[in-house]
Formats: C-alpha cells, structure tokens, sequence
C-alpha cells in the first residue's frame, strides 16, 4: 500500500490561499491567471526563506485573495483602456479609481460630462435636417436661449440664427468634445498607472509583484 506524504502545513494554507485566489481571478484570461498566480507563489516562498517569515506572516501581508483580485482586475482593466477609444471601456476604468478616491471621481464626472456634451452636439447636428425648426441656436432679445434640440416649437420672440450652417459647427464641436475626452481620461489612466508603480516600488506588499507582473 502505498502512502500518500502529508503535506507541511505551510504547504497547505498557501495551496488554499492560491486556489482561492485562482477562483477570484477567473474574469482574466488563463495565462493571465497563471503568471500572476506564479507571481504570487514565488514571492511567498522568497520571503519565507529570505526572511524567516512563516507562510501564515507572509499571507496576511498580501491581503485577502478577495481584494488582491480585484487590484489586479482593476489593474488589468486600466492598462487595457489606456490605448483604447472606446468611451464604455475608459469610463468603466475610471470608475474603478473613482471609487477609491476623490480625484477619480472628478476626473469619471468629468469624462461623463464630455462624452454627453459631445454626443449631444452630434444628435442635434443629425436631428437639423429633419427638424430645422426646433434645432441650432436660439436667441431672444439678442440674447443666448438654448442651443440644440426643442422638444416643441420655440415661442414667438425666440428664433433661430445659425440655419443649416449649424450642421457641420455642431458636428465639429461634437467630435472635438468626444476626441478631448478621450485623450483627456487615458492621459489621467497613463499617470494614474505609473503614480501606482511608484507606489509599488517603494513597498513590500502585493503592489511589488502587481508591479512586477504588469
């Protein structure tokens, strides 16, 4: 009969302790599970021999499997939506920082407020054609009124001063507002990112292999 050698306790909490957090990171793409979870793994044992510390030490240093997933869910989601254009990517980025402080959550608000002011802009100058009337630019009195698409016929004293060349002004400022969004929010991500491996660089916690492994 053969015997099955019981395994160090050690052993057994960091086997836990990886399973857990292989489960956690199943959003991500295998090899990506994998580098992280060899990462990880590599760190442990290097500091329970270079430092004498025992596995349960160790452990407790890196945090919960639940929150070093989703540091390197979040990191993952930022490094993709650095280079991306697409406004659901980059606003989802920053939501995640957003909801970890105060300056991401000025820079989501923002975003979100571009994004709308520029797709606004964008509707109205392909709603002109169809209901010249109630879209451009309305004055009153020689005064500004609103500027866009009336739900109704505007009153009497308002009328419209920009005509059809409304279409490509508004489609210019639409676009422009959209493009600035965008390079506004990666470029806010890109130092975000490297503010984080700064940080990670001058610590001895998991943000040291997260470092390492982005």
């Amino acid at each position: 009969m053969t015997l099955t050698p019981e395994l160090h306790p050690d052993q057994l909490l960091i086997g836990d302790f990886l399973s857990d957090l292989r489960a956690r990171l199943a959003p991500m793409t295998l090899a990506e599970r994998e580098d992280i979870l060899r990462e990880i793994a590599a760190h442990i044992h290097d500091s329970m021999e270079l430092n004498g510390l025992p596995a349960a030490t160790v452990i407790a240093r890196l945090g919960t499997p639940q929150q070093l997933a989703a540091d390197y869910r979040d990191g993952a989601l930022v490094r993709e939506a650095r280079y991306s254009v697409s406004p659901m990517l980059l606003l989802r980025a920053t939501l995640r920082i957003a909801s970890r402080g105060f300056t991401g959550a000025v820079v989501f608000f923002c975003g979100l407020v571009g994004y709308l002011t520029g797709i606004s802009f964008i509707i109205a100058a392909l709603v002109k054609p169809f209901f010249p009337g109630r879209t451009g630019v309305f004055v009153v009195h020689h005064h500004l009124y609103r500027i866009g698409v009336q739900a109704s016929a505007p009153p009497v004293p308002v009328h419209e001063v920009a005509g059809y060349t409304f279409i490509p002004v508004s489609l210019a400022v639409g676009c422009a507002a959209v493009l600035v969004t965008t390079f506004a929010i990666r470029r806010f991500l890109s130092i975000a990112s490297k503010w984080q491996d700064k940080l990670a660089n001058g610590g001895t916690s998991w943000k040291s292999i997260h470092h390492s492994a982005a």
